[in-house]
């Protein structure tokens, strides 16, 4: 735990995507916390960060950081994939608390080692799921709670995208040490809120495929997964969909929701809006609201409205500072992480093999 009073102070390994678009603003944005070091020896991405953020200090290499270690409460790593593990293990070992961009690792063992790691030397370590606080799964996860759907029977999910040219870089990697392809980057969203809100998983079938010329990692992924509790989740991620289908289709015993279109959150993030300055934070337009209804298709007017509650991510970052400050649990746990990518290394294997895995519960 860390005394309250002085803002806790956080260095940001990596200032990509992950790190510019979503860590940097959200760490920025949060009560109790500063943005202190950025790791990066890119000087565009350096002056980038500069620009937003003036007192901000920068080092070159993770190992320039961790000679300033006593200098920071917690260390969110924010680069590729490949070294989320060898980066997270040297940052636990410097006594720092860390934050890892999903996927925390390739394998669940890895997983588990950070977990046993952070937990042997009395730290925190969290993976950031910023899509636990989309604002469609928040009002999924309400209308569950409340049993407007009744029994749920089952659960579709998509993360669909139209993007038929390849961009490059290390996501559409063809090699296993880069952490690349859809299974690993929308699959660990798509996974994370399955069993957030169902449990644990038994059986996982999975199809995945490189369709776009000259892929060498998945772009077009289906898996689906049977959980502990009787419920199917029919999970998509895809980079090859011309038509996209509705985000969440939740079919239960009393009624149904469906629900089109992406929450806004990442899509202000990147145009620079920020959720300490721009108000209201994660609301969409009623026009894209979800409908919960029974008996007729809620694209030929079946179902009732049913009001989107507003995104949250900032939500993450305020429950680190809290579990720094006061020893609550941290938001999203590396066991949750290692339960996730379970299911992840059992859909790879299904999808190979072309045969259902079992996962033990």
């Amino acid at each position: 735990m860390t005394g309250t009073g002085t803002p806790l102070r956080v260095g940001l390994v990596g200032y990509g995507l992950a790190g510019s678009v979503f860590h940097a603003p959200l760490i920025a944005a949060t009560e109790g916390l500063v943005l202190d070091t950025i790791v990066t020896s890119n000087p565009e991405r350096q002056k980038q960060a500069r620009a937003e953020f003036p007192d901000v200090r920068f080092v070159a290499t993770p190992d320039e950081l961790w000679a300033h270690a006593g200098e920071l409460d917690l260390v969110v790593i924010a680069s590729p994939n490949k070294t989320h593990v060898s980066v997270a293990t040297a940052a636990l070992e410097a006594g720092l608390s860390v934050v890892v961009d999903k996927p925390i690792a390739g394998t669940a063992a890895e997983a588990r080692e950070l977990a046993a790691l952070a937990k042997a030397r009395g730290l925190l370590l969290s993976v950031f799921q910023n899509r636990r606080w989309d604002n469609d799964f928040l009002t999924l996860r309400k209308l569950i709670a409340d049993g407007s759907l009744g029994e749920v029977q089952r659960f579709e999910s998509r993360f669909e995208r139209w993007r038929p040219q390849l961009k490059g870089g290390w996501r559409e990697s063809g090699d296993p040490q880069e952490i690349g392809g859809l299974l690993y980057d929308l699959g660990s969203h798509l996974v994370d809120q399955a069993l957030t809100l169902f449990g644990p998983v038994t059986l996982v079938y999975a199809e995945s495929d490189l369709r776009r010329p000259g892929a060498q990692a998945d772009d077009d992924t289906f898996f689906a997964l049977t959980h502990a509790n009787g419920v199917r989740s029919h999970l998509y991620a895809s980079a090859t969909t011309a038509q996209l289908g509705p985000r969440f289709r939740v079919l239960g015993s009393a009624a149904g929701y469906v629900k089109y279109g992406l929450d806004p959150q990442e899509a202000d993030l990147r145009d620079g809006k920020r959720p300490d300055t721009h108000k209201p934070w994660g609301v969409e337009d009623e026009s894209q609201w979800g409908r919960l209804g029974a008996g007729e298709s809620p694209l030929t007017g079946g179902g009732d409205p049913v009001e989107t509650l507003p995104g949250d991510y900032p939500a993450y970052y305020a429950a680190v500072a809290d579990a720094l400050r006061n020893g609550t649990p941290p938001p999203v746990t590396a066991e949750q992480a290692a339960a996730a990518l379970e299911v992840l290394e059992a859909a790879r294997r299904s999808a190979r093999e072309g045969v259902t895995v079992e996962v033990s519960v």
